[in-house]
């Protein structure tokens, strides 16, 4: 069969970000794939269907989600285009009402976030073990929701809040120290970054560790690559063209390509196993395969 005879439909999850959008809202459209979006506001509350459920063909996927998805055989393998990246370092919080609290003072204290298996949680727990001598098995972690893959179990340092407690309530409370927010920081509160000048600390960051946290990629079921690879490469192409059209509307520019990402997985892969999150360390070329790595 040659490889452009059909057009492909393919279930997608992929929320509408500046880098996205023009692909969602057909200006760019194939002769050879076609998506049907899910509408999921924000998209990783369907990331547990993406992995436990196998419901979408083409998803954008927390990366700390996707090496547990990995580690556990799930059918996916990952395209190295970056959906969503960002600084961390401005994302755990403490209540300076409550006393002086620095970064290095963290250890043997009571840390919140969402699941201890998400992935800004796994960044700033290696910023702090990396940059602030903070020993993260030291810390009572609570945390408040089911981990996206079902096979990770929790290690022991962590502890799931009494049911009905939230996240916020619990550090303004003085329940919990400190509590990592993700992308729904706190506003209109006494709060305050635990980071000293965060926005600074995350560039130095970056530029020692060869670019800004990766925090969602695109991931594709894999039986598409051996089947389609027409429709991988034209994926990726779409993907491409869509963040070009996004120049000057976003902080960043998404990278493409596994060497433009290799140093960021290297050091996210690092923090997993060091925290427990997956049971040994990938090569970054793992993650990929014949298809997908050749994506330039």
């Amino acid at each position: 069969m040659p490889e452009t005879q059909t057009a492909l439909t393919l279930q997608t999850l992929l929320a509408a970000h500046p880098n996205t959008v023009a692909l969602r809202d057909g200006r760019l459209q194939s002769p050879i794939v076609n998506f049907n979006f899910a509408d999921v506001k924000p998209a990783n509350r369907a990331f547990k269907a993406v992995v436990s459920e196998q419901k979408f063909d083409l998803a954008e996927l927390a990366i700390v989600t996707y090496l547990q998805a990995r580690a556990n055989g799930k059918p996916y393998i990952l395209i190295p285009a970056v959906v969503v990246e960002r600084g961390q370092h401005h994302t755990i919080f403490y209540n300076p009402e409550r006393g002086p609290l620095q970064p290095a003072g963290l250890n043997g204290r009571k840390v919140g976030v969402r699941a201890y298996t998400q992935t800004t949680g796994a960044w700033v727990r290696g910023f702090l073990q990396e940059d602030y001598g903070v020993d993260f098995r030291s810390i009572d972690w609570i945390t408040f929701e089911e981990p996206h893959v079902a096979e990770f179990a929790d290690p022991p340092w962590v502890r799931r809040a009494q049911e009905g407690k939230e996240l916020l309530k619990k550090l303004l409370d003085g329940e919990i120290d400190a509590a990592i927010f993700g992308s729904e920081n706190p506003e209109n509160t006494p709060l305050k970054p635990l980071i000293p000048d965060a926005a600074e600390a995350a560039a130095r960051w970056a530029e020692k560790h060869g670019g800004i946290p990766v925090n969602h990629m695109a991931v594709i079921r894999e039986s598409i690559t051996r089947d389609r690879p027409d429709v991988v490469r034209e994926i990726y192409r779409l993907l491409k063209e869509s963040a070009a059209l996004s120049a000057g509307k976003q902080s960043t520019v998404p990278r493409f390509g596994v060497e433009a990402v290799r140093k960021s997985l290297e050091t996210i892969i690092g923090y997993s196993e060091q925290q427990g999150l997956i049971p040994r360390r990938f090569a970054v070329d793992e993650l990929f395969n014949d298809v997908t790595r050749a994506l330039v």
